[in-house]
């Protein structure tokens, strides 16, 4: 998946909005398995970990965690009693996507995924998303 608009002299970075659902909920409340999710990424994507911040929820709550990136930043909070997880990666510069579907299956057994692409902080062309 390419961004279909990425003008580099105005923009301000790329963000991709990923959701699995179907998920293992086991895995959502596993650390190992969601953190493993997020090593994936930063290693397909070439990113750099600057600090992370995990939280456990109790009993048969999920998991959010932080990766802060030099590149921006890579979140996801994982809900295993409705065996879903959200995740957020932000890059300011353009590059290929981690294979989402993929590592989403793999790691935590989702049966489905969708990903969004967004261009953040350009000037839309004249008269388009003008408030």
């Amino acid at each position: 998946m390419r961004s279909a608009y990425y003008p580099e002299r105005d923009a301000r970075g790329i963000e991709w909005l990923v959701d699995g659902h179907g998920c293992v909920p086991a895995k959502l409340r596993d650390r190992a398995a969601v953190l493993g999710l997020l090593d994936r990424i930063v290693t397909a994507m070439d990113l750099h970990v600057v600090s992370t911040a995990v939280h456990v929820f109790p009993d048969a709550g999920g998991i959010t965690a932080l990766y802060l990136l030099a590149e921006s930043h890579l979140t996801i909070h994982t809900f295993p009693e409705t065996g879903a997880a959200t995740l957020n990666a932000y890059c300011c510069r353009p590059r290929v996507p981690a294979p989402w579907r993929a590592l989403f299956g793999e790691l935590l057994g989702a049966r489905g995924v969708t990903a969004t692409e967004h261009v953040r902080g350009h000037e839309p062309p004249h008269g388009e998303g003008r408030t």
